[in-house]
């Protein structure tokens, strides 16, 4: 591949000259995905279960908010990178500024997605948790899409990013203590829902985010500026759109966004219903999330070298083909023993995180090749394009879990579900994230270009033509 042949102008970027990259930059950036999966995280798991026990809502209706808000979702993330991609960067950066600016507004939301109002009707709880949720989601994208866009702005290293990916997917680890091991142990009384305690949960989770966000602007330093913005004439994402369809790193990773989004999506809304109904025990629930925190140790601390030596690519295939492989056991295996269950979960968990904490590292990568396609820094749009990919997974996925529920006969509000349900819950939360896993190690095993060799040779393109540019101006 001769990418100085086909390389157009390089975009118009310059390096502040502001203190080195560091561990200030890690912890903040980590700090903002905590923030952001107080409530992700607490929703992707939880609602499902909030909406059907709490407020009375059918699973099939349940199903149907999540698309319709997921979709919306999609589109909001979209306007809001180009929107963002469009402002001109401040003294603070281009991207950081946007997350205080929405993050209260943000969080409050969050709040009352999980607020029961006593002695509403059936239409009302209806009506309520649909525009409640789909206003957390779009204030969500507010957010979320500065956040995702920054890390290609604190460096241009592709090493550092890698360990701002891996910072980020700590981040994402830590708040599994508090919506995988704490909520469970906090909003369920007796094996049930308790509305008041989820409220409780949701403000205290408000808080701690809002806490999270400010440190993440307050730590963080954007280096790479871009002195142009996306103007926003007629025809200009047409434009962006056809150099995406070129863009075979970034095609492939959407693609694998939408398989992995969804098994996560999937994964977490069964197994409160796995757990609570075929294993009798929701309190199960905290070892799970206990055993995402455990990547931290067993996982982290060998990514930084395993992906220099290996490669981002070569790394996350090999983690999710094991996961792939336990799953399929696990749908395979009459496992009624919860802790026998856990067991394999946590060697699968393991291997995922080796995918999970290259993910974010990845986007940057094609994000880097669209420069490399166009001449042009899009970094805003790109993320947001990506995102727009993973909303659609999860709307996708949410209504596919409502659907599910209904497939395998569950009776929202019964005391207790018939052990055929039980068993089906158990076959549909095992082999989806089996074949999920199966597909995502295709993907990036066989159609994602961007091997170790082609991204060292793509960041040594790339800095050769911003010099060059930088000399001529």
């Amino acid at each position: 591949m001769d990418m100085a042949k086909e390389m157009n102008v390089a975009a118009p970027l310059v390096e502040k000259q502001v203190k080195k990259f560091g561990i200030m930059d890690k912890l903040g950036y980590m700090f903002g995905d905590l923030g952001n999966d107080f409530f992700f995280g607490f929703i992707s798991s939880y609602l499902m279960v909030f909406y059907t026990d709490a407020l009375g809502i059918s699973a099939g209706f349940v199903g149907l908010i999540f698309v319709i808000a997921r979709v919306w979702d999609a589109f909001a993330d979209v306007m809001v990178g180009r929107f963002v991609d469009s402002r001109p960067a401040t003294k603070n950066g281009k991207f950081k500024p946007w997350i205080l600016r929405f993050a209260p507004m943000l969080v409050i939301a969050g709040a009352l997605v999980f607020t029961k109002i006593p002695g509403m009707s059936n239409q009302f709880y209806l009506i309520y948790g649909t525009a409640t949720y789909i206003i957390w989601g779009t204030l969500y994208s507010t957010v979320n899409i500065p956040y995702g866009s920054m890390a290609s702005v604190i460096s241009g290293n592709s090493v550092d990013r890698a360990s701002l990916s891996t910072f980020r997917t700590i981040g994402a680890t830590i708040s599994g203590v508090f919506t995988g091991i704490l909520a469970p142990m906090l909003i369920f009384v007796n094996n049930k829902v308790d509305s008041g305690r989820f409220f409780i949960v949701a403000v205290g989770f408000a808080i701690l985010a809002m806490a999270c966000y400010v440190l993440c602007y307050k730590m963080t330093t954007e280096r790479i500026i871009v002195k142009e913005t996306v103007a926003g004439q007629k025809g200009d994402f047409a434009k962006t759109l056809k150099a995406v369809a070129k863009n075979r790193p970034l095609i492939a990773n959407l693609v694998n966004s939408l398989v992995t989004i969804f098994a996560m999506i999937i994964g977490g809304t069964l197994n409160v219903y796995l757990f609570k109904d075929y294993f009798h025990s929701a309190s199960s629930l905290s070892i799970i999330g206990f055993m995402g925190m455990l990547n931290i140790v067993l996982v982290a601390p060998f990514m930084a070298p395993l992906i220099r030596k290996f490669g981002k690519k070569e790394v996350a295939a090999a983690g999710v083909l094991v996961s792939a492989i336990i799953y399929f056991i696990l749908f395979l295996l009459p496992i009624t023993n919860v802790y026998i269950y856990l067991g394999f979960v946590l060697i699968a968990t393991i291997a995922s995180g080796f995918a999970s904490f290259t993910a974010w590292a990845i986007i940057t990568d094609t994000i880097d090749y669209h420069e490399y396609l166009t001449g042009k820094r899009e970094d805003g749009t790109l993320y947001s394009i990506t995102s727009f990919t993973r909303k659609i997974g999860q709307a996708v996925a949410g209504g596919a879990g409502g659907m599910a529920l209904v497939w395998v006969g569950y009776v929202a509000g019964a005391p207790q579900q018939t052990a055929e349900v039980a068993q089906n819950i158990k076959n549909m939360a095992t082999l989806t994230p089996a074949i999920a896993n199966l597909l995502a190690f295709l993907i990036i095993g066989f159609w994602y270009p961007l091997s170790k060799k082609k991204v060292d040779q793509l960041a040594i393109e790339l800095a050769t033509k911003r010099e060059e540019k930088a000399k001529a101006e």
